[in-house]
């Protein structure tokens, strides 16, 4: 396993990435990770906190998930997905707006879901239902107020050289949404820990922790770790976050043996370029790498 380990940090240096991995057999509780404690920015990985605080409260009945929520057009800078592309109102239920905001990651959607449950009351969910290591602080409209909106599409790089340069040791940054004390922030350990708790679930109610397993299954962006961990054989259930130079996954693999994994995939790159397949590739390469050294022994 240590050569494993040494093959996998490697790698992500080569490939320009920094990144904090684990990988935990959902089973035995036996665990493989590359700086798993390692804080982040976490971008829209939020938005899985934000479904179980939601359901949590509605549970409670605190909310009617069936409520119809009118969400309004608007904004300088539409966001890339969902309803913040649309040109009319829309009027949307509670429990629509949850299935928008994970499986397409629709921010517009997840704020719509943030102004019943604010920042502060997931994170205070989080804490109640034992979850320490996940903070939530800003709405998603914030990750499309950043220096890439001020840069013509041609100029991205310049963006990500910057957000890429002026990042410090500790992980603080100028840029907000990428600075882990003022963003919503977490590690790699911390969404395991998550994601144990929706597959295994202790505190989380049990049709609290169904419906956000259902919720990650639908997830449609499939491009970064599904393609090494969906199969006839598998089922892959996750999400995505993504923000300047910074490219995350999370998920399960269940596999049809019965054995399931908990999955968490962290990075920030250190090139300059919007569009890096070979970096979603070489996350996938890790995280699978991991796994399959754990699931062979």
């Amino acid at each position: 396993m240590i050569k494993a380990l040494r093959a996998a940090r490697e790698a992500l240096h080569d490939g320009g990435l920094r990144g904090s991995f684990l990988v935990r057999d959902l089973d035995t509780g036996d665990e493989l990770g590359v700086d798993a404690e390692l804080e982040f920015p976490i971008a829209s990985l939020v938005k899985v906190p934000l479904a179980i605080a939601t359901l949590e409260r509605a549970a409670r009945g605190e909310l009617d998930l069936a409520t119809p929520i009118e969400v309004r057009p608007g904004g300088a800078v539409p966001h890339p997905t969902g309803l913040g592309r649309f040109r009319h109102p829309a009027t949307v239920a509670l429990d629509d707006l949850l299935h928008l905001s994970i499986a397409i990651s629709d921010g517009v959607a997840a704020d719509a879901v943030f102004a019943l449950t604010p920042p502060t009351a997931v994170t205070a969910e989080l804490r109640r239902l034992g979850h320490d290591g996940i903070v939530v602080r800003h709405l998603m409209r914030d990750l499309v107020d950043t220096p890439a909106e001020r840069f013509a599409p041609a100029e991205a790089h310049l963006a990500h050289a910057l957000a890429i340069a002026a990042a410090t040791e500790g992980k603080g940054h100028p840029v907000a949404q990428l600075d882990v004390s003022r963003a919503n922030a977490g590690s790699a350990r911390a969404f395991v820990d998550l994601l144990e708790g929706l597959w295994r679930p202790t505190t989380i109610r049990q049709e609290v922790a169904a419906r956000v397993r259902e919720l990650m299954g639908d997830n449609v962006l499939r491009q970064r770790l599904a393609p090494d961990f969906g199969s006839d054989a598998s089922r892959w259930s996750s999400k995505t976050g993504t923000l300047l130079n910074l490219r995350h996954e999370v998920g399960v693999v269940e596999h049809a043996d019965g054995q399931a994994y908990a999955v968490a995939a962290l990075t920030e790159s250190r090139v300059p370029a919007a569009v890096q397949p070979a970096a979603e590739a070489l996350m996938a390469h890790v995280a699978r790498t991991l796994h399959d050294q754990l699931r062979t022994g």
